[in-house]
């Protein structure tokens, strides 16, 4: 069985160049994160063009992702050795951008003495350094290290969500997607989400036709609201960084699992990020919790799992991605597809939002059933939007799931979406049904996906324009 989890690898200067790049996507690199958070709108656009100038040499589709900064706040920079803060140390945090030691760290949120009070829990990086606030000493906050560690560069400043006045997404974020939005990019990740609302802001075209909107919970008000969150998003991101900051430690397994399997409800693809192969930054090898923690979260359910800083700076990107592919495809094989798609029924909302996506949800669970009773090879999803493909993604059958569209930006969406295997089709137009299906087995043939004589379920609406797919085809390859 090949790999069905897909692999987001984030894009840096590590891994920038057309070597490097060349290296990622042979080693399994299914998406190209790139994080507008650290360098200027010039260069992440050269970034962009570049990852799409070397996906185009390889026979199948890579996607990309940009990540919006959204309300960040970092620390003004720390000497090039770092700072090592121990636990019981003292420092003085004030308002600026520009340098920081060990003795004052400059915090660029000029609200920082209004909104920050004396008890707040405040953390460098993602939980490097941890802080409690103790008191205001004229233009600065005293705060007391509660754990220590090294932090170096410009690490992000965790400032609960509940006490940021920043609103998300930011105006930068706004213009600096204008200009990815122009250059046809396929996935925005939107950074301290708090409700659908800030889903909404983003104000791009609904995917396919503008950008697959992804939402990262990273904050407490992001769990409690995170239905209307997936009404809105095209697909989440359990961002467990600054969510492991916001609340406590010993929750944070359990919200993923919770993520995950809303996620699955409502058919939308769920991302697993942070510090999954953390370890590989500097080591050739990951952590043997790291191999267990990338593994569980595939047996929970998730759609992608993401590497961050282990490919944008880390010292052997490719390495990294192809041993997260190896533990992917390994979970995969161990995956209990029977349990899962009879549980499925648990985790499937009460009230779909519309007649026509009732038709899907139903036809694709009678494709399923019909695929694993006659044990097809592959499930063909002829689709526009690549809703149908996420529909029968869901219930994670033994089949590979092909799915054939007409638009391109879509088949780089399903890059996103467990087990599928996007394919460019010419337009359907007013095509009927019965052509559609047979070019679509064709095509799958022809491209060695399937042989002659198997069984091939396909699913797919009854004509080109149909709002629904409302046809199941259960075809014999000729």
């Amino acid at each position: 069985m090949n790999r069905r989890t897909k692999i987001i690898a984030t894009i840096g200067p590590a891994s920038d160049s057309e070597e490097n790049l060349r290296h990622l996507i042979e080693a399994g690199m299914d998406v190209a994160r790139i994080s507008l958070a650290h360098d200027n709108l010039d260069i992440t656009l050269e970034r962009y063009n570049r990852v799409r100038k070397m996906a185009a040499e390889f026979d199948h589709e890579v996607g990309i992702m940009v990540d919006l900064p959204g309300p960040k706040v970092r620390a003004g920079s720390f000497p090039d050795e770092g700072v090592v803060m121990v636990v019981g140390d003292r420092i003085r945090l004030v308002p600026g951008f520009k340098a920081s030691t060990h003795e004052v760290v400059e915090v660029g949120y000029e609200r920082l003495l209004s909104d920050i009070e004396p008890g707040d829990r405040l953390a460098f990086g993602d939980g490097v350094v941890d802080m409690e606030i103790l008191d205001y000493d004229n233009d600065g906050l005293i705060a007391e290290i509660t754990h220590g560690g090294k932090v170096q560069g410009r690490p992000g400043v965790h400032i609960p969500s509940d006490r940021l006045r920043i609103p998300s997404p930011t105006r930068e974020d706004l213009r600096m997607l204008d200009a990815f939005v122009e250059a046809d990019v396929d996935m925005v990740a939107v950074s301290m989400v708090r409700s659908a609302h800030d889903v909404r802001m983003v104000g791009t075209e609904p995917h396919p036709r503008g950008p697959l909107v992804v939402a990262k919970i990273e904050t407490r008000a992001a769990v409690e609201n995170l239905t209307g969150i997936l009404d809105a998003a095209g697909a989440v991101m359990v961002a467990r960084g600054d969510l492991g900051n916001e609340c406590p430690i010993e929750d944070l397994p359990h919200l993923q699992k919770h993520i995950i399997r809303e996620c699955i409800a409502h058919g939308r693809p769920a991302i697993t990020a942070t510090q999954m192969l953390e370890s590989m930054l500097h080591s050739a090898t990951p952590t043997r919790a790291e191999a267990t923690d990338v593994a569980n979260a595939i047996f929970d359910g998730t759609s992608a799992v993401m590497l961050s800083g282990e490919t944008a700076i880390g010292h052997d990107p490719a390495n990294a991605v192809a041993t997260m592919a190896s533990i992917a495809e390994r979970a995969d094989t161990e995956f209990d597809y029977q349990r899962w798609a009879m549980n499925l029924a648990d985790l499937r909302i009460e009230e779909p939002s519309n007649f026509d996506t009732d038709i899907t949800d139903t036809m694709t669970m009678a494709t399923w059933r019909a695929a694993t009773e006659l044990d097809a090879s592959a499930i063909i999803a002829i689709t526009r939007s690549g809703f149908t493909v996420r529909a029968i993604a869901r219930f994670r059958p033994q089949a590979q799931i092909l799915g054939f569209s007409s638009d391109p930006r879509t088949i780089r969406q399903l890059t996103l979406s467990w087990g599928s295997t996007p394919i460019l089709m010419p337009s359907a137009g007013n095509t009927s049904n019965k052509d559609m299906v047979d070019s679509a087995v064709a095509e799958a043939r022809t491209r060695g996906l399937v042989r002659r004589g198997d069984i091939v379920a396909v699913l797919a609406g009854s004509h080109g324009q149909s709002p629904a797919t409302d046809v199941l085809r259960v075809v014999r390859v000729p």
